[in-house]
């Protein structure tokens, strides 16, 4: 059988519960609609780190951030660790990036043949923070929320590039000679909450729905929750500043929305979407203002939950909704799977053809998480099994929430009598490979290699190589 064409369709920072497709009353997004009357879409899919580079650099392995060392935003992939890419290579396939991958210093490719476009996070210089400083405050609100509104930023005009490169890819009548993999992928919907004009109009401020936040909800939070809102600068912003950066979003939301569209279009008047896999996905959430927070770096729905949405023509069959929990290590054991891989090198994550070609059969259903970067001082991990979601903070209560009955994760269950045998239990499993004293003397060691030899030789060590 000819082996098919994988296009992987990223976004940065996209809650899936900020778009139509997963039910969202005022973001439009008609193409990821599109994708799920002609695929399957994930219901429950998670990330397994909530921020960019370990995010990224999981999904690019198939392995866990604790099996691999990329803590944070600094902390670069090691180059001899093999990726998707890689594997994909060694099978035949043309392999390309055109966009973000947010590959921190100088090798920019682990594994692909080329960049088609920019990477525009991997040029900056991430502020190094260590852990042995505590939790710094912030020194003013996070100023993105009332810097929202319509305009250009360079964060679009690198998505556009990246967005023409691989419309130029798929038109070219070479991709007839090989089997090929391409990675898009965008910065939208990732702050700054400024959008084109056009997209900007389609969410009037004065019209946009605010978090939903019980009285009394923002003084209970865990002490984790409280440590991101200190460090990151979140206070209670007013309502209308709140709308205002929810429209930026809701409009960048669909600007992405509109990319999914041209590149589908583009498979189909070059006659390859029978023969191409097409998996849309994102790297993490964005809070939004839910809970008090924005960005990301936390274990809730918004921040942890991507979504994920796989279309094979003649494979797998369209408008399937899979409730089933997954995470982004199981999209990469799946794009191996659809290129033949077998390469023996571990892959913590299952490939999901089995479940979506096969029907209902036996799933783990689960997914971990972990964060180990900045706003924290410690390790953080967080465990999804079936309905319930058990949040690990070392040397801190832990919290489980049952997803399916409390949606909102307003209801910590974590003291109830009723659920302390299966807390005990998720513990016990969370805790079995993950090690919390070992990570933090390593995420520690690493901080203060990586501060001595920046405040010594500058920040050469991490810049991108093109």
């Amino acid at each position: 059988m000819e082996k098919p064409n994988i296009l992987i369709i990223m976004s940065d920072e996209h809650a899936p519960m900020f778009s139509s497709v997963y039910g969202h009353p005022i973001v439009r997004t008609p193409n990821m609609e599109r994708l799920a009357a002609l695929g399957a879409t994930f219901d429950a899919a998670y990330c397994n780190s909530p921020l960019c580079t370990p995010s990224r650099m999981s999904f690019m392995t198939g392995r866990f951030v604790h099996h691999i060392g990329a803590w944070d935003n600094v902390t670069p992939l090691r180059s001899d660790l093999a990726t998707w890419a890689h594997r994909l290579r060694a099978r035949g396939y043309d392999v390309a990036l055109s966009g973000k991958q947010h590959f921190g210093g100088p090798d920019q490719l682990h594994g692909f043949q080329r960049q088609l476009a920019r990477d525009l996070h991997a040029e900056w210089n991430h502020p190094i923070h260590l852990w042995d400083d505590g939790i710094v405050p912030a020194e003013q609100p996070w100023g993105e929320v009332y810097a929202a509104g319509p305009g250009w930023t360079e964060e679009l005009e690198v998505d556009e590039l990246a967005g023409t490169r691989a419309l130029e890819f798929v038109r070219d009548p070479a991709r007839r000679a090989t089997p090929w993999a391409l990675n898009v992928s965008f910065i939208a919907p990732h702050f700054p909450l400024v959008a084109p004009q056009r997209f900007w109009e389609l969410y009037p401020p004065d019209k946009m729905d605010l978090p939903a936040i019980p009285a009394g909800h923002l003084e209970d939070l865990h002490p984790l929750a409280q440590r991101f809102r200190t460090m990151f600068g979140f206070p209670q912003f007013p309502d209308e500043v709140v709308r205002r950066a929810r429209a930026g979003y809701y409009a960048l939301v669909s600007y992405f929305d509109e990319k999914i569209g041209e590149l589908l279009a583009a498979l189909i008047e070059t006659g390859q979407y029978e023969n191409t896999v097409i998996i849309h996905l994102s790297d993490h959430g964005e809070m939004n203002g839910e809970h008090g927070m924005w960005r990301k770096s936390n274990f809730y729905e918004a921040s942890s939950r991507v979504p994920l949405q796989v279309v094979w023509d003649g494979r797998i069959a369209g408008g399937q909704r899979r409730g089933e929990v997954v995470s982004l290590v199981d999209v990469t054991a799946t794009i191996c799977d659809i290129a033949g891989d077998d390469c023996n090198l571990p892959l913590a994550g299952d490939s999901l053809l089995p479940l979506l070609t096969e029907g209902d059969r036996e799933w783990k259903d689960e997914a971990f998480c972990e964060y180990l970067a900045h706003g924290t001082d410690r390790p953080l991990a967080m465990l999804r099994r079936g309905r319930y979601k058990l949040n690990y903070s070392w040397g801190e209560p832990v919290e489980l929430y049952d997803i399916e009955a409390d949606p909102g994760e307003f209801h910590d269950l974590s003291n109830e009598a009723a659920h302390q045998a299966l807390i005990a239990d998720m513990k016990a499993d969370l805790l079995a490979d993950w090690d919390p004293a070992a990570l933090d003397a390593q995420v520690r060691a690493s901080q203060r290699q990586q501060r001595f030899i920046e405040g010594n030789f500058g920040t050469g060590w991490r810049e991108a190589r093109w």
